[in-house]
């Protein structure tokens, strides 16, 4: 596979990332709404879970991934078969550890939240922004762009929202 092939979409991965930036956050906003019997829903409430899962849960593990197997970052998100690539994936690890932590802890720091979404924000934006310069190549890449894209856009109004 040389760096322009595509690849097939990884599963897994469609499934994480759906997991982090949609189903759990609307189940623990759905959770926190029937339990606490809120009503009408916040814009606040959806940031609160959304930083929790999507810039939390998703970078952490994202890290975590990079830093023990930066396999699949190089050969199934960027195509890179050179090994020694694996330790600049690691560095993105390491970055991906930090955003997402500063993101899990958001949830006991309600104050850390609009910094979270912002350095986070910022970042999805950028890496979206490189994807579609780069063009997708393959279903993983492209499942990346998207959901990138998307992250940045609901953190962004997260943003706007609270200023």
């Amino acid at each position: 596979m040389t760096n322009t092939e595509s690849s097939g979409l990884n599963k897994r991965y469609l499934l994480v990332v759906l997991a982090s930036t949609l189903i759990f956050p609307a189940l623990s906003v759905l959770t926190e709404c029937l339990v606490n019997k809120i009503q009408p829903l916040s814009f606040t409430l959806v940031g609160k879970w959304f930083i929790f899962y999507a810039v939390g849960f998703r970078l952490l593990l994202a890290g975590v991934m990079q830093i023990m197997n930066p396999v699949f970052t190089a050969k199934e998100i960027f195509h890179i078969q050179d090994t020694s690539s694996y330790a600049i994936v690691r560095e993105l690890g390491f970055a991906n550890l930090c955003f997402g932590l500063i993101g899990i802890l958001s949830l006991f720091l309600p104050q850390w939240r609009i910094v979270s979404a912002f350095g986070s924000g910022l970042y999805y934006g950028i890496a979206a922004l490189n994807h579609f310069i780069k063009r997708p190549t393959g279903a993983n890449e492209m499942v990346a762009l998207v959901s990138d894209i998307f992250v940045f856009v609901v953190l962004l109004v997260y943003i706007i929202k609270m200023f």
